[in-house]
C-alpha cells in the first residue's frame, strides 16, 4: 500500500506550542519537523510538496496547483484558519498564529513596537500618547491561544525585557485581552475561567469579557464604540474549516466542517474520509477509566481527537485493502483538556478532577514535550525550558527586517 501526502508546507508543526515561538521562547525547528525527513525509513510514504485546488470524486482526483493525483482513498485534513468574520482586510493588520511564518511575524511586530517606543522616547519632542500606543498591545478572543499569547507578553514584558531598554519602561506595556463571550477559555468550566483570569489580572493583563471587536486598523481596535489605540493587534476570535467541503459538494457544520459519518466517511462517498479540524464528528466519549458517556458529543477541535481519528481510518483502510471486517464505529477516549496561562500556572480540567497552578502547568508541559517529534527536540525543549526559567530571559531575539515601504524608503522598481 503505498501513501501520498499533500501539503503545502514542508514540515509538520506541533501547533499547541507555537505561541513560544511567536514570543521567543523556542526557536521554529523545535517545534516543527521535516516532512521527509519524518517519513525517511517508511518507504511506502511519499511527500508532495504542493497545494489542493479540487476534488472530482467521481473520477477520485485531487487537483493541485501544479497537476493531479489520483487516489483509491482519500484522507482529509485540512484543518483551520481564523475566522475574521466578513473582515478578511484585517488579516494583514491583525495577523493570527496559524504557522511559522505566522509566529516570525509577530514576533517581529511585537519586538519592533518596543524598539520604536524606545526610539520615540529618545527624542526630545517625544509625542508621550504615541509611545503608549506603541506600548499597548490589544489581543483579540481569550481561548486557549489568546491567554497563552496575553500571559506570555505580560511575562515577556516586564521579566525578560525589563532590563535591555534606557529610555522606555517595558513592564509599563498594556497587554489588552478582548473576549466577545462573558468569560476567558469559554470552552472549559467556570471555575477554571475564573481561575485562569485572575492569573492573568495578576500578571498585569487587562481582561475584557462581553467586548466585541467591531473594526481593526492600523491605528487600534474598536469595541463596543471605543476606539482603542494599539499599534500591536493579534486575532485569535474563531476559526472557519478549509474549503473542502465546497470542494465536494457536501453537507457542512456552521464553520465549514464536513459532517462525517459513524466510520468518518463523507457521506456518499465511502472513500473519502474526513478527520480533525476538517470533519463534524459527533461520537460516543469514554473517559480516562474507560467509563462511556450517555450521549455522544461534538469532537472539539484539539489535537487528541485529531490523533485518534487519523488512527481509526488508517485502520479503516488497511482492513478493507486487505478484506477484512470494518472496525466497530469510531468512538473518542476523552483524556481532558490542558491550557497553559503563565510561566508556573496552567488550568486542567481531566472531567473526574480539576485543578489549576503548578502541577497542572508540569502536567501540561510533560504532556506537550511528549507530543513534540524527535528525542532531540524534546532533549532540546526541556534544556531552554530550563535556561529561560531559571533566567527569565527570551533566547529568539532576532527582529527580522522590515520591507523598503513600510521602512519609509521609495521602492526604485515600483
Amino acid at each position: 500500500m503505498s501513501v501520498t501526502l499533500v501539503d503545502k508546507r514542508n514540515y509538520h508543526l506541533f501547533r499547541p506550542m507555537l505561541y513560544q515561538v511567536a514570543t521567543g521562547l523556542l526557536s521554529p525547528d523545535e517545534i516543527s519537523g521535516p516532512l521527509r525527513s519524518i517519513f525517511s525509513r517508511q518507504k511506502n510514504v511519499a511527500v508532495l510538496l504542493d497545494e489542493v485546488t479540487g476534488i472530482d470524486s467521481h473520477q477520485r482526483i485531487v487537483h493541485l496547483t501544479r497537476g493531479e493525483l489520483s487516489y483509491d482513498f482519500l484522507i482529509l485534513a485540512t484543518g483551520i484558519q481564523y475566522n475574521y468574520f466578513g473582515h478578511d482586510e484585517w488579516r494583514h493588520v491583525a495577523p493570527g498564529l496559524e504557522s511559522l511564518d505566522e509566529a516570525d511575524l509577530i514576533r517581529g511586530k511585537i519586538l519592533r513596537a518596543f524598539e520604536r517606543a524606545e526610539e520615540m522616547a529618545s527624542i526630545e519632542q517625544a509625542k508621550p500618547e504615541e509611545i503608549r500606543r506603541q506600548l499597548t498591545f490589544a489581543l483579540v478572543g481569550a481561548g486557549t491561544v489568546g491567554v497563552e499569547m496575553a500571559s506570555t507578553l505580560a511575562e515577556m514584558s516586564r521579566m525578560a525585557l525589563a532590563h535591555d531598554f534606557r529610555h522606555i519602561d517595558p513592564a509599563s506595556a498594556r497587554i489588552l485581552l478582548y473576549e466577545a463571550a462573558a468569560r476567558v477559555l469559554p470552552t472549559y468550566p467556570e471555575e477554571l475561567s475564573t481561575k485562569a483570569q485572575k492569573h492573568l489580572e495578576s500578571l498585569g493583563v487587562e481582561v475584557h469579557t462581553n467586548a466585541l471587536v467591531t473594526r481593526v486598523d492600523s491605528e487600534g481596535i474598536v469595541v463596543g464604540g471605543e476606539r482603542i489605540q494599539a499599534a500591536t493587534v493579534l486575532w485569535g476570535a474563531g476559526v472557519v474549516a478549509s474549503p473542502a467541503g465546497r470542494w465536494l459538494g457536501v453537507e457542512t457544520d456552521r464553520s465549514g466542517k464536513i459532517v462525517v459519518g459513524p466510520d468518518l466517511s463523507v457521506p456518499g462517498h465511502p472513500a473519502i474520509f474526513g478527520i480533525g479540524d476538517t470533519a463534524h464528528v459527533v461520537a460516543p466519549v469514554r473517559n480516562l477509566f474507560g467509563i462511556k458517556s450517555k450521549t455522544p458529543m461534538v469532537m472539539p477541535g484539539v489535537a487528541q481527537p485529531a490523533i485518534q481519528e487519523g488512527k481509526y481510518v488508517g485502520d479503516v483502510i488497511r482492513r478493507q485493502v486487505e478484506g477484512r471486517s470494518k472496525p466497530a464505529p469510531f468512538w473518542y477516549w476523552d483524556k481532558g483538556d490542558l491550557a497553559i496561562v503563565g510561566r508556573t500556572y496552567a488550568v486542567a480540567d481531566l472531567r473526574f478532577v480539576r485543578f489549576a497552578g503548578v502541577i497542572a502547568w508540569f502536567l501540561w508541559a510533560s504532556v506537550h514535550v511528549y507530543f513534540l517529534i524527535g528525542f532531540a527536540n524534546r532533549l532540546f525543549v526541556v534544556l531552554q525550558w530550563g535556561f529561560d526559567f531559571l533566567t527569565k530571559r527570551r533566547q529568539v531575539r532576532v527582529l527580522p527586517m522590515e520591507p523598503p515601504s513600510a521602512q519609509g524608503f521609495i521602492d526604485p522598481a515600483a
